[in-house]
């Protein structure tokens, strides 16, 4: 069966790879002139298979609005707000009341997290990728005694879940990261034991080269313009070509895997995907003294700011903003990630060499990826991961590829459905 894959990020290379090893033509369709050229570039880059959680989160309503006005503060939104920003904050407060939604969708996310870290390390041990990749495990830090009452109610859930973690003590975490400066504020941390790290990018341009050599066709600097269909089925994709000339591609089956930009393609077809491009931010900088730097992931709570060694390179990230597509990078965001770096890890890395990246992680207003059969026979969605599109991507394009393959999926899907912002 011949299959068009729509968005070269991370998440449709892995499926490419997916449905290749299961026998398919593939064909994706790319409108950067490389894979992972777009949100996987300079992302965040753990595998947080523990961290996973909803955006929908009734318990962060309260702590974020006075955020909004904060300088160092994680969320922001661009004033005056667009009609489309607003919309997805009031449909995030919809879900977050919802009854019973959060633990729902918190669940299903970490089994699917937890069949994505399966996914990985099988992956791995078949390809031998260079991504800077390892699975030592992150560490959730506690500034406050409050902040540490919160780990200990996600530490039930996981221990609930089978999810390897453990509660530390200030002076286990000073043993599991001896460069950590002992002068900011620490009342312990949540441990993810399982949880990994890598370079995004480096991993999808490493996977797509795997792809080619498997026989997948990848077609860069194309934009795809509309999905032709009838009734039925999804019969070709009209696209622009290297040339600027119009095509139509036909295939037996299509996957939507283009992130921020896929809800454009299926509203004609009549599905509504309320997809937002949520805005971060972070640098990559040479390590000056590995001796200083972290071991493995940090999530600052202070800050709200995640920093991974990926081998000599520190990646720290952070912030989710409201602001369209705008790709400008305010001094203040890069300011206040330098700040935690700092404040963790003083004289790692020459912060100020560091090279900034923006970018939009494609936000569902409740949290679940968009994952499963389109309005067509022949449709599928893999889109719409959020925050958590690098860690959820093995497990995401295994699952997708076993629905078109017409088997039972790993993990369930009832949270992932296409359909439900319809209902």
């Amino acid at each position: 069966m011949h299959v068009v894959v729509i968005g070269g990020g991370v998440v449709g290379v892995t499926t490419a790879w997916e449905l290749s090893r299961r026998g398919h033509q593939v064909t994706v369709l790319e409108r950067h002139g490389a894979a992972g050229d777009e949100t996987s570039k300079g992302n965040a880059a753990q595998r947080s298979y523990g961290v996973v959680y909803p955006w929908a989160d009734p318990s962060m309503v309260f702590k974020a609005l006075p955020w909004l006005v904060q300088q160092d503060r994680p969320l922001k939104l661009r004033m005056p707000p667009s009609l489309a920003a607003i919309q997805f904050m009031f449909s995030t407060l919809r879900y977050a009341w919802s009854p019973g939604l959060f633990g729902f969708n918190k669940r299903a996310m970490l089994r699917l997290g937890s069949h994505s870290r399966e996914r990985f390390l099988k992956l791995e041990n078949e390809l031998n990728l260079k991504f800077d990749g390892a699975h030592k495990g992150l560490l959730h830090l506690a500034s406050t005694p409050e902040e540490l009452e919160v780990h200990r109610g996600t530490h039930r859930i996981l221990k609930e879940m089978g999810v390897a973690s453990r509660l530390l003590t200030p002076e286990q975490v000073y043993e599991a990261e001896p460069g950590m400066a002992r002068t900011g504020p620490l009342y312990g941390a949540l441990s993810y034991d399982t949880d990994g790290t890598g370079d995004c990018h480096l991993f999808t341009r490493a996977l797509a080269k795997a792809c080619e050599d498997k026989g997948v066709k990848f077609r860069y600097n194309v934009q795809v313009e509309q999905l032709t269909a009838s009734s039925q089925n999804v019969e070709m994709v009209v696209l622009r070509n290297e040339r600027g000339q119009t095509e139509a591609l036909a295939a037996d089956a299509f996957v939507v895997s283009a992130g921020c930009w896929s809800p454009e393609l299926v509203r004609p077809l009549g599905l509504k995907l309320p997809i937002y491009p949520i805005k971060g931010y972070s640098i990559t900088v040479p390590l000056k003294d590995p001796g200083k730097a972290p071991a493995t992931t940090i999530h600052d709570d202070n800050y709200k700011v995640v920093s991974t060694r990926l081998g000599d390179r520190l990646r720290a990230t952070g912030f989710v903003e409201l602001a369209g597509f705008n790709r400008d990078i305010p001094e203040a965001r890069i300011a206040t990630i330098r700040k935690s770096v700092e404040s963790r890890y003083p004289g790692c890395a020459d912060l100020d060499l560091a090279e900034t990246w923006t970018g939009f992680r494609p936000m569902t207003p409740d949290g679940p990826a968009i994952i499963g059969r389109g309005p067509r026979r022949n449709l599928y969605l893999n889109t719409g991961h959020g925050t958590f599109g690098w860690t959820l991507a093995a497990a995401s394009a295994d699952v997708i590829a076993q629905v078109i393959d017409g088997e039972e999926p790993a993990v369930c899907l009832d949270a992932f459905r296409p359909g439900r912002y319809q209902e």
